[in-house]
This record gives C-alpha cells, sequence and structure tokens, in this order.
C-alpha cells in the first residue's frame, strides 16, 4: 500500500468518524453513507462533504431565525373541540412550525389540471391589494404564461403581486423574457435559495436544498395549497412520464395568515423587505368552519419533522387510512406505521405511479411493496400518467395536503408547506378525488411482487439500501 492509498484511506476513516458522530441522523442514513465511504473511499468521503449534512450555513441560520424573532408571532386561537386522537395530530403539527390549530376555517378541491391554475388565475384576477406567490418550478409554458400575465393584470391597476421561485426548480424562468417581462411590468420578484458554490457547501452553497413550497395568498383572505406548480399538466421537460396529476385547495379563515406567515419568511430571507405589515392581523373570532393547521418543514426545522408528521397522521387511522404519493422512501418508523396501520385492522391504500420519473426513488419504493403487502396494505399503481398528488385521508374526517413527499429530499433537504384539516365535506371530496386515480390503476398483488425476477428485486432492495442519501 503506497502512501497515496494510507492518504485516502485516513480520508475515509475521518469522514467515517463524523458520519458517525453526526448528530441527528437516523442509524439507517448513516450505515447508507458508511458503506459508500467503504465501497469508494475518496469519491464516498467527497460525497458526503458535499452533499451528506444538510446545512445550509450558519449565516444563512443565523438570518431566518431573527426573521422568525422579527416577525409577529403567530395569531392566538380560540379553543378547537376535537377527539383526542386527532387533536394529537395537530399538536405535534404545532411542535414542528409553531402554529396552533385554528377553527373557522373553509375550503375547496380545485378540478385537476389547468383547470385549478384557472382558479388561482381568476383569484389573482379578483384581488385588491396584494398577491403573494412561491413556486418550485415555474415553466414559461402557456401555463406559466397565463399566470405571470394575471399578475401583471393586477400590478397595473394598483396590487401589490410578489412573486418567489426556487433557484434550481425554476433556473430557466428567471434567466427568460418572461421573468424579464414581469419585473417591467410592476410584479416584485425574487428568487429562493440561489445556489452558491457547490464545492462550498458549509458556505450555504448547497444545490440540493430546495424550496419545494406551491403558495399563492390573495388579500390575507384566500390562500391555495397542494402539488401544483406553475406548468402545463404535461409538464414538457419530462413529457414522456406526463401528464402529472395533481390536487390543489382553496382555502380561506384564519388558516390563510399561516400560509402568509410562510410566505414572508422566505421572501423577508430572500429580499430584506419588511413583511410585517402583511402579519399584523387580528387574533381569529369564532366563527363557523373547520379546524386546520399549517405544517411547514425545511433543514431549518427540527430533524425529522416531516416524517414524524406523516407518522403521527397514519397512526391517527381508526377505520380508513388512504395515501398517494409519487416518491417513496419512508424511514423505518413511517414504514412501520403504515404497515402497523394495516395490521390493526385499517383499511389502507397506497396508490403510487406506475411509471416513475426518478428510477431510483421507483425501484427503493418498490423494494417496499412486499412488507406493505404482507401486512394488508392495498398498492395500485396509476397509469395514465405521473401521480404527484401528496395527499392522505383517514377515516373520513382528517385530510393532509401539500407538496412534501414521503422521501429523503422532502424529510431532509426540502423546504415544504402542507395543510392539516379535520372536515368530513372536504375530506370526501377529496377521497373522491383519491377514487378517481384508484379507478385509473392497476393493483399489485403479493403474487406479483414475489414473481419479479431476481435481478429487478436486487435492483430495488439495492436502491433501499441507498434509500436515506437519495
Amino acid at each position: 500500500m503506497g502512501w497515496l492509498d494510507v492518504f485516502h484511506l485516513l480520508i475515509a476513516l475521518a469522514v467515517g468518524v463524523r458520519i458517525l458522530l453526526r448528530p441527528y441522523r437516523t442509524a439507517d442514513s448513516r450505515a447508507a453513507w458508511l458503506l459508500i465511504v467503504l465501497l469508494v473511499p475518496l469519491g464516498g468521503a467527497i460525497l458526503y462533504v458535499l452533499l451528506g449534512e444538510t446545512d445550509i450555513g450558519a449565516a444563512r441560520l443565523k438570518r431566518l431565525r431573527e426573521i422568525n424573532a422579527h416577525l409577529p408571532p403567530p395569531a392566538a386561537s380560540p379553543a378547537v373541540d376535537l377527539p383526542g386522537h386527532l387533536a394529537e395530530v395537530f399538536t405535534l403539527g404545532r411542535s414542528i412550525s409553531h402554529f396552533p390549530v385554528l377553527g373557522g376555517n373553509e375550503g375547496t378541491l380545485l378540478p385537476e389540471g389547468t383547470p385549478a391554475v384557472d382558479g388561482m388565475i381568476a383569484e389573482i384576477d379578483a384581488a385588491r391589494d396584494h398577491v403573494h406567490v412561491l413556486f418550485y418550478i415555474w415553466l414559461g409554458d402557456d401555463v406559466g404564461i397565463r399566470f405571470a400575465e394575471a399578475l401583471i393584470r393586477a400590478a397595473a391597476r394598483g396590487v401589490t403581486c410578489r412573486a418567489m421561485v426556487d433557484g434550481v426548480g425554476s433556473r430557466a424562468l428567471t434567466r427568460s423574457a418572461l421573468w424579464t417581462r414581469m419585473r417591467d411590468g410592476g410584479v416584485r420578484l425574487a428568487v429562493a435559495l440561489r445556489p452558491g458554490n457547490p464545492l462550498t457547501p458549509w458556505r450555504g452553497g448547497r444545490i440540493d436544498l430546495r424550496n419545494h413550497r406551491k403558495i399563492v395568498v390573495v388579500d390575507n383572505d384566500v390562500t391555495f395549497c397542494g402539488s401544483q406548480n406553475c406548468c402545463n399538466p404535461k409538464f414538457f421537460p419530462k413529457a414522456r412520464f406526463g401528464p402529472w396529476f395533481d390536487a390543489v385547495m382553496r382555502f380561506t379563515g384564519p388558516v390563510v395568515a399561516q400560509n402568509q406567515r410562510i410566505f414572508a419568511i422566505d421572501w423577508t430571507e430572500a429580499t430584506d423587505e419588511d413583511m410585517r405589515a402583511f402579519l399584523a392581523t387580528p387574533p381569529p373570532i369564532e366563527r363557523p368552519g373547520f379546524a386546520a393547521q399549517v405544517i411547514a418543514t425545511g433543514p431549518t426545522v427540527r430533524s425529522l419533522a416531516m416524517p414524524e408528521a406523516f407518522s403521527t397522521v397514519v397512526g391517527a387511522a381508526r377505520e380508513t387510512l388512504f395515501i398517494t404519493t409519487p416518491y417513496f422512501v419512508p424511514d423505518g418508523a413511517l414504514l412501520s406505521a403504515i404497515c402497523r396501520a394495516a395490521w390493526r385492522g385499517v383499511d389502507t391504500t397506497i396508490v403510487f405511479p406506475a411509471r416513475n420519473d426518478d428510477f431510483a426513488v421507483g425501484g427503493a419504493s418498490r423494494s417496499h411493496y412486499e412488507n406493505l403487502l404482507v401486512s394488508g396494505v392495498k398498492i395500485h399503481e396509476f397509469l395514465p400518467g405521473l401521480l404527484h398528488t401528496k395527499s392522505i385521508t383517514v377515516d373520513g374526517q382528517m385530510t393532509l395536503i401539500g407538496s412534501a413527499n414521503m422521501d429523503r429530499r422532502s424529510f431532509d433537504l426540502n423546504y415544504e408547506n402542507n395543510i392539516l384539516f379535520v372536515d368530513p365535506t372536504l375530506t370526501a371530496a377529496m377521497r373522491a378525488r383519491q377514487q378517481t386515480y384508484l379507478d385509473r390503476s392497476r393493483p399489485v398483488t403479493l403474487e406479483d411482487v414475489r414473481a419479479w425476477p431476481a435481478w429487478r428485486r436486487l435492483c430495488n432492495n439495492a436502491l433501499a439500501i441507498a434509500g436515506p442519501v437519495l
């Protein structure tokens, strides 16, 4: 062994010690990274330094904490009466985003596809004071242009319009004539998490830490939440996997202010603009409507917050549990919670896309099929396109909808926003939408999975080992 080999080995050992000592990391994640470093010592060590730790940089973290302290605290809430097992879910949610559960909300599920964007555009056209928009992906296609033109129209009549996009997900838009046209039309623009130098991730240059949120707030009266990006459902950059199928809900009531606060934090971090005026709303008053709460997560929130939220929602199920998610690489606790629900006798169904635009995540997802099926979970794969809706319905009463997937990116790397609510009527609408997905899906049986050839099982299980780092 030459001196260069010894040097590489020492680097790998040092990184291995760091992997073992790094706080707030699961055993699965440590094992996956150690395996990579063991198999490819120098390359694995470099990969870990660049991508292994969800660190947005000390300066950015300090700034976000200052912004949080500077903005008005979330409004207090009148008492909301919920059954104990449902109240516990909201208590867990409050520990994540510090938002209380708020009563007096109303909501509707928008139609599928482009009509969902039409609904948002109609609200922008009716805006009187301000429009706040944040999208992970905003394309310059026909839908993206129509949305931009709605903001330009609103700005022309004196409405203050702020539009923010992710620095990587919408990179093409920020370099396009449409972006310039919006700015020239009076729309205030910002880029979230503009990537820095990927070779210095400790200075906030992590290209894989992304703002995955989808938020629209109009006049502090209306907000939209769901999985829809600002683009044509055919999603032309990956048209062979399309069309994309999404779900978006329109909410009114006190929960709007919570989504507004999430937007205000992101906007302030990117622009330094003082957003306190938009959060200085009177405390909510008692009025008819349902209980709701925003659950927003990200690298600056405590570790494992999003899988904890998913697991707690799943654990609340007593009779029925229905899940749709495009990207399923769960941690052990979430996988156990889903299997345990089925073992408890809960009628549990999950719909995945049949064709996934991320082959690694798709393979890792299928590695879990046998465990799920053995426990009694019903698995279906959606056929017409990429099922992008992230939703959970529980017992015909409670729904979680938003931007978060059940994978490591949403658990550790992405900023996400979701709304949790209890309302039989709106949950029935979401459950009916989920049924339309089920009706266009093929069932996957235990016999199907056990009949897969050895090479396919080998690939899926190998990808699952790398799941904590995908």
